[in-house]
């Protein structure tokens, strides 16, 4: 699947100019080795290295007004909200200056991170090494932390279902992270419980690095703190699960509690004492029971004496309740509609097409429409119409071939066999290999090759329903809705005259 990178650039349109340049310096990139399928199986972008013009584009220049991070801009490393090009959502950490001194080190840190690739982490998809900055980005979580749903509700408190659900949640991205031998996670806590658009639980894979080469890995109040970290400074395995017994507390309590002050009152049996009284007594107490039982185990003193993280799955996998209710409706908060909304402006056959995202009619229109709407794009030379410009234009003629008879797979092998020669420069090419990478489910190429028509045609329609279609299949409905409006308003304006869809 290609890899689609993500940035944040206000709720402005894409600008005219979508090329997005991807900077990769081998020495820096050590090799990314991991399962071939895990990154395109949940549909998260490969691991890349961005450059500063692209993060501080996506963050209108690391703006205070796109700060997501606890602590603002007092903060030694600031977490910024940010868009790129193609419009997928980014978190970028900006570290403090000077904190990984050593490019070479930071760089395979955060390849470190990168390869790992799970549906229970808000995983991390590129860093920026340029002179003094070192920056790391993350997917998007729109629906804010933890510690904001548990301690700074507004409308209703977290359910009990669920938060036997953020447990478990939690509870297998760090096994996750240990059986890919990434076991040490720093400064856990509900802060670093993050939640996607779908209202599901994530860790944060910020706290997979550490703030600095040498910095400190617990930033909170020493109450909190594993106490064997007090005695050597090193985060362990066993310090990790310690952590993880806080914000079990958390879930319980509703209160960040310190673990010495819950393990009293966990000591006199009377987990009523310890439970969040904003649940009003809506919980099993046998569920709790269970729950306290294990926060307590985590919280021992003595590291050997807790729990590993596959402990923790199988202990919290038997209490889950309301599996078929999804995350978003018991937070309470919305999602977004499955189909983007009809746009007010009347659309082509190809425009309801897209709107309906219904392929196979896109199909047979590209196929009609042949490439009557490249008139003008190209301008070649009488020297250009080499040999090489013979077999470019066989290519595409195969790729045409394979389009027309449904061979999708051949028809992108021969149009990028055409598209990467470069002599010559096809919008339709670009529009008709993103279907086929629709046709495929490989929907983050299909945008790539969608913005690519536009940069070639800049006031394309056909460009811009394409973009429709796959940031839909992306489920980023209101851009696709967006988009729609657009592509609708540019075949408004020419069907009085000019080159059209």
């Amino acid at each position: 699947m290609g890899c689609c990178e993500s940035s944040f650039l206000a709720e402005t349109h894409p600008e005219k100019d979508h090329r997005h340049k991807q900077h990769h310096h081998q020495s820096l990139n050590p090799p990314l080795n991991h399962h071939p399928d895990a990154a395109t199986a949940i549909g998260i972008p490969s691991f890349l290295e961005f450059s500063l013009t692209d993060l501080k584009a996506a963050t209108n220049n690391f703006s205070p007004d796109y700060i997501v991070s606890e602590g603002g801009q007092r903060a030694p490393n600031v977490v910024y909200k940010g868009r790129l090009q193609n419009r997928r959502w980014i978190a970028v950490k900006k570290f403090a200056k000077l904190a990984w001194p050593d490019p070479k080190q930071f760089a395979e840190e955060a390849w470190g991170v990168g390869k790992l690739r799970n549906r229970r982490l808000a995983n991390l998809i590129g860093y920026c090494c340029d002179g003094d900055e070192r920056l790391v980005v993350a997917e998007y979580m729109p629906n804010d932390t933890l510690a904001k749903h548990l301690f700074h509700w507004e409308n209703q408190t977290i359910e009990w279902a669920m938060r036997l659900r953020v447990a478990l949640y939690i509870a297998e991205a760090l096994e996750y992270c240990s059986s890919e031998a990434r076991p040490l996670y720093h400064d856990l806590n509900a802060y670093r419980v993050l939640f996607d658009e779908d209202g599901d639980p994530r860790l944060s894979c910020f706290g997979l690095m550490k703030n600095s080469r040498d910095g400190k890995s617990y930033s909170t109040n020493l109450a909190y703190t594993p106490p064997e970290y007090l005695r050597n400074g090193r985060v362990t395995p066993e310090s990790v699960v310690y952590s993880f017994g806080t914000v079990l507390l958390d879930l319980l309590s509703g209160k960040h509690i310190p673990p010495s002050h819950a393990l009293d009152m966990m000591r006199g049996k009377n987990i009523l004492l310890v439970m969040d009284s904003h649940l009003e007594g809506k919980f099993s107490t046998e569920e709790a029971t269970a729950v306290v039982g294990l926060a307590s185990q985590c919280l021992q003193h003595e590291p050997r004496e807790r729990p590993s993280t596959r402990d923790l799955v199988a202990t919290l996998t038997p209490l889950q309740t309301k599996s078929d209710v999804p995350s978003y409706v018991m937070l309470g908060i919305s999602k977004h509609e499955e189909a983007p909304p009809t746009p007010q402006r009347p659309l082509s056959p190809l425009g309801e097409a897209c709107s309906r995202m219904d392929l196979t009619a896109i199909h047979q229109l590209l196929v009609m429409t042949h490439y009557r709407d490249d008139y003008g794009t190209n301008e070649l030379s009488f020297q250009e119409w080499t040999q090489q410009m013979r077999d470019m234009l066989e290519a595409r003629k195969h790729g045409d071939l394979a389009f027309r008879d449904k061979d999708f797979k051949a028809a992108i092998d021969c149009y990028s066999q055409f598209i990467d020669v470069g002599t010559m420069v096809s919008p339709t090419v670009y529009a008709r290999r993103s279907l086929c990478y629709l046709l495929c489910d490989q929907p983050d190429a299909a945008l790539r090759d969608a913005m690519q028509a536009q940069n070639v045609y800049p006031d394309w329609p056909t460009a811009f329903y394409m973009q429709s279609v796959a940031l839909a299949k992306l489920d980023m409905h209101q851009d696709a809705a967006d988009m729609m409006n657009e592509a609708a308003g540019l075949e408004e304006k020419r069907q009085k005259g000019g080159r059209g869809s």
